[in-house]
């Protein structure tokens, strides 16, 4: 009959052969993964399409996040309305660039400029990391904020946002090689300058210029 004493050393060789086993198996996991240029059909790392995904999904996460800012500071119901449709289309298309992202085995963020896939050298300015996003400081003015002046400031921002987002897709959609990308930018177009317009007249009809 084997003792105690005799099991216990045993029991740690075992134990010491599983993790072994297992090290050795997550390094050929890592070692054997596809690369992302042997995803066929993968969009290079310079390409429109991997770019845009990149750029757009931070532009998006900002609009999402100014939405839920004002969703809590405003009585407005039309501005609320507007912040929720903004909050579940734009984290909705986010999460389809991320998930293709994923897909063609690009990572989610690069060192790369922002907008360099288009051609323009953009250079960040107070948290503003691409034409049309609001600065920090424009950000927090809308965290304090209340009321009507809550509503006029996000109706400005938010313009100013689309406007920026609609050209970023009219370059995607005339210069992206994927279906994927080409589709979902030509759809985003028109309604962000269909919003655009909308905020216009909830501008005008809150005594605001746009």
């Amino acid at each position: 009959m084997t003792s105690a004493a005799s099991r216990g050393p045993r029991s740690l060789v075992w134990a010491g052969a599983v993790v072994f086993i297992v090290a050795v198996g997550l390094v050929l996991l890592m070692v054997l993964r596809p690369s992302a240029a042997e995803v066929p059909g993968a969009p290079t790392e310079s390409s429109a399409d991997v770019g845009f995904a990149r750029d757009m999904s931070v532009h998006h996460q900002q609009a999402v996040e100014m939405s839920f800012i004002v969703r809590d500071r405003t009585k407005d119901e039309d501005v609320r309305r507007l912040a929720y449709d903004i909050i579940n289309t734009q984290a909705n298309q986010r999460g389809m660039m991320l998930g293709w992202l994923e897909t063609w085995g690009r990572p989610r963020s690069s060192e790369r400029p922002p907008m360099e896939w288009m051609g323009h050298t953009v250079v960040p300015s107070d948290g503003s990391l691409m034409p049309g996003m609001a600065t920090d400081t424009q950000l927090d003015r809308l965290r304090t904020a209340d009321g009507r002046d809550a509503d006029v400031l996000f109706l400005r921002l938010m313009s100013v946002h689309h406007r920026a987002g609609a050209e970023m897709a009219q370059a995607a959609a005339g210069s992206a090689g994927t279906d994927e990308i080409r589709g979902l930018a030509a759809g985003m177009v028109p309604a962000q300058k269909s919003e655009i317009s909308l905020m216009a007249d909830m501008l005008k009809a809150r005594g605001a210029r746009p």
